[in-house]
């Protein structure tokens, strides 16, 4: 519990603070309407104070038009389906919290309305606010939404009815930082990024576990010159744990955040918010930066531009060795982030330093309470006299990030992450991948293959010998079907769509089979395990690597 000589951060509070100490500093800089003049991008500034101001504006009208006329009780769930990754954006999210209420986020990336609706249902949720692209998503099933529903206007609009808003609703309509904070309260719904028999599962995150989240910060954001304001990169889409927690660590310190025009960003607009943003330091996922590291190795000037930054931290997944070994012997100042979304993004960090053998080890965050326990597998089979035994990373109660109980280990209270790590010097590690069939694609996030692997055996039993899906860090997942020829293969991978569709119309669309991610092989092509003859997942993506580089567009 935290004592209350030292009152509990939140996203409400840390904005409030950082628009007294920073308030003419850069918060934001959004592209800018006017567009770009004689071919030079532009940005406007949005300051702490101007964003702490139109929050308060966007509380006000959410408390009218949830409290006032709709009646939705304070403390109500309220879910948002928006993208995330403008400004605006932000504004509705923080506005609907600001004006009593918890919001439950959506991601774009779920586009089933009939799976958001469940979600919906599962949270308690009194309403639903979209904005005008998932509306048209919906088209003819607003009449099946079970909430209120409302749309997320354009803030400009929002602002023109400001005068009216100020005189409607009082001051007492909206929460103040003043207000008593029960740690346990629930302050946000996320969702985990994979889904789990057809939907992703809730992840509820109390007060205690945003205060956690919010001191992470000073471990992972302090200002590389104290004398210069940061200028960072946009990471994500605030539906998601990643960019929120981030927004709430970096607005501590009062660093600017840059919004691109487009997720991902290409190496010549971060060249641009470079020059005229003055960017020093970018937060980006693993598979993102490997991009703009194809590109420095044939661009010098873009080399020079990464290799003028601060710091680069990437997150998500690990680079691959040889992106690491050309980022650091090129100067890149890098820096590796561990994590998950149930746990707030960031657990552990690379220890940095000029040995290459050791700056990409990574070293838990400090203040939390973490465990390192031997798989049952190491145990078993005696291996745990082993130097290389197998650790599985987990969180004990205790930990202030440790997660809502639904998520726990029911026997012993603790949050089990599956992710598997070797012990490689005194509190230093090295990630060994999962203990399950889940994999990360190229934005980090995660698919579930074995339902993937299992729906297809199911409904397609007969026309496959065997199956398996691969994509670590790609996109999309792809469908490895072994087949014996009898069928030709057009038909064939037309017959295996035709009967896994509709499975996958429910799915987050990264964890999502297409029908051009259908790619047949010979019986008995895939690598297999000498000993007991099990497709090995890592091996397909190696040994197929050249084909799935075409199938993605990767040069």
């Amino acid at each position: 519990m935290t004592p209350s000589t030292n009152p509990l951060k939140t996203h409400l509070s840390i904005l409030k603070d950082s628009s007294e100490r920073f308030a003419q500093s850069a918060a934001f800089k959004v592209p800018s309407s006017q567009g770009p003049s004689l071919g030079v991008p532009r940005w406007d500034t949005i300051t702490f104070k101007q964003f702490y101001d139109d929050v308060e504006l966007c509380a006000r009208y959410w408390a009218y038009e949830l409290n006032i006329k709709a009646n939705v009780p304070l403390k109500s769930v309220v879910g948002l389906w928006i993208g995330g990754y403008t400004y605006s954006d932000v504004l509705h999210i923080y506005g609907v919290s600001k004006a009593g209420y918890v919001p439950q986020l959506f991601s774009l990336r779920l586009p089933n309305p009939t799976v958001i609706f469940e979600l919906l249902q599962k949270a308690g949720a009194k309403a639903l606010v979209c904005d005008s692209g998932t509306l048209v998503s919906m088209s003819n099933r607003t009449h099946d939404v079970p909430v209120h529903l409302f749309t997320a206007p354009a803030f400009s609009d929002i602002e023109l009815s400001s005068v009216n808003l100020s005189m409607v609703v009082q001051d007492s309509y909206i929460t103040t930082n003043e207000e008593s904070i029960d740690p346990s309260e629930c302050a946000f719904i996320f969702h985990t990024s994979g889904s789990t028999s057809g939907s992703p599962k809730l992840v509820p995150c109390n007060y205690r576990w945003l205060d956690a989240a919010a001191r992470k910060a000073s471990q992972l954001c302090v200002p590389i010159n104290p004398d210069r304001q940061d200028v960072s990169t946009w990471m994500g889409s605030m539906a998601h744990i990643g960019q929120t927690c981030l927004l709430l660590s970096l607005m501590q310190y009062g660093t600017c955040i840059v919004q691109p025009s487009r997720f991902p960003f290409p190496a010549e607009e971060l060249t641009a918010m470079v020059r005229y943003c003055q960017v020093n330091r970018i937060w980006q996922f693993a598979a993102f930066f490997s991009a703009h590291l194809r590109t420095a190795r044939q661009d010098p000037k873009f080399l020079a531009i990464l290799t003028s930054l601060d710091e680069v931290t990437t997150c998500g997944m690990a680079l691959s060795q040889e992106d690491q070994d050309y980022a650091y012997s090129s100067g890149i100042n890098l820096k590796e982030i561990f994590g998950s979304t149930e746990l707030g993004g960031s657990t552990l960090i690379s220890i940095g330093g000029k040995d290459p053998n050791t700056r990409h080890h990574l070293r838990p965050l400090t203040g939390l309470s973490y465990e390192f326990r031997p798989t049952h597998s190491d145990v078993d089979s005696g291996v745990h006299q082993s130097t290389n035994r197998l650790l599985e990373f987990v969180v004990l109660p205790e930990s202030g990030d440790c997660p809502d109980i639904s998520l726990r280990n029911p026997d012993d209270n603790k949050f089990h992450t599956g992710d598997l790590f070797i012990e490689v010097g005194p509190g230093t590690y090295i990630f060994a991948g999962r203990d399950d069939d889940w994999i990360k694609t190229e934005n980090s996030l995660r698919c579930d293959t074995k339902s993937i692997e299992d729906n297809a055996r199911a409904m397609c039993g007969p026309l496959i010998s065997e199956c398996i899906v691969a994509g670590t860090g790609r996109p999309s997942p792809v469908l490895f079907v072994e087949s014996d020829g009898e069928v030709p293969e057009p038909k064939l991978k037309k017959e295996i769509w035709r009967k896994i569709r509709l499975f996958h119309s429910r799915r987050y669309v990264h964890e999502r089979i297409t029908a051009e991610m259908i790619i047949v092989i010979p019986k008995g092509s895939l690598p297999r395990t000498a000993s007991k003859g099990n497709i090995r997942r890592k091996a397909v993506e190696e040994a197929f690597k050249a084909q799935l580089d075409k199938l993605y567009g990767v040069s």
